[in-house]
């Protein structure tokens, strides 16, 4: 992945005093974590990972990233395990999901879009209580999206936030479309296009418009999550990094965004 950096929105107070007053209960979801050894890049893909490593396949001999880096190099050599078909499936043994019953420990919070062709988990190899994943059309933000993804950065201290753009996205082409028609889309779908028509790329024409787009709006997401105040603050303390990247469909390569 590339570097990028950008700005952002606000979760209310009472929506913060409700995730601070949550129940043990209610946060034990899923959770558990790794780390890898891939070199961040800071023109190419997320990270690469050692052809050497081997499977684990108990919960005690997998260290959950702690910081933004490690969890971005964790993500990294997941994803190139994905692309080289050696994946590892980890952290879905009988131990693994038992030790869950108890609590979760994702190390990544990924916000993307329901797009059936990228599973936030198959992309990145990563198992049971490895990731806390968010999805809605074209990575749209709203109050709901705000809330779960401050949720696992405040409540489950989560150290990274990734926004998960992806090639030949259909909400990003639907709202182009629209633009351009005039037309209403059905329903609720409208206002995914609402979301998205700030971000158009109007300097491209055709599918160059919509691949632009595509990058465009997740920057805009990376940005009004960046500008958060809560999670803002984490950001400038080192102990969150919030990452927009886009998921190419022809190599199945996940690159960072500028």
């Amino acid at each position: 992945m590339n570097a990028d950096r950008s700005v952002g929105a606000q979760p209310t107070a009472s929506a913060h005093k409700r995730f601070a007053h949550t129940s043990p209960a209610r946060r034990a979801l899923l959770r558990f974590g790794l780390t890898g050894a891939a070199a961040l890049g800071a023109t190419a893909a997320l990270g690469t990972a050692p052809a050497s490593a081997t499977p684990t396949s108990t919960p005690t001999s997998r260290r959950r990233p702690e910081t933004p880096d490690e969890a971005l190099r964790e993500l990294a050599a997941g994803n190139l395990r994905w692309r080289t078909f050696r994946e590892r499936h980890p952290d879905e043994s009988p131990a693994v999901r038992q030790s869950l019953t108890s609590g979760q420990h994702p190390f990544a919070v990924v916000l993307g879009c329901i797009d059936s062709r990228v599973p936030p988990e198959l992309v990145f190899d990563q198992g049971l209580g490895d990731l806390m994943t968010v999805r809605s059309a074209g990575e749209v933000l709203d109050e709901a999206v705000l809330g779960s993804v401050a949720y696992g950065v405040l409540e489950l201290d989560i150290p990274l936030v990734l926004v998960l753009g992806h090639q030949s996205c259909g909400a990003v082409k639907a709202a182009v479309e629209a633009d351009e028609s005039g037309e209403r889309l059905p329903a609720h779908i409208q206002y995914i296009a609402d979301q998205i028509a700030p971000n158009i790329d109007r300097t491209k024409q055709g599918d160059a418009r919509v691949d632009s787009t595509i990058d465009v709006n997740v920057r805009a997401v990376r940005a009004r999550l960046a500008a958060e105040p809560d999670l803002a603050a984490k950001v400038a303390s080192g102990r969150l990094a919030i990452v927009g990247a886009r998921y190419d469909l022809t190599n199945q390569r996940v690159r960072r965004l500028t």
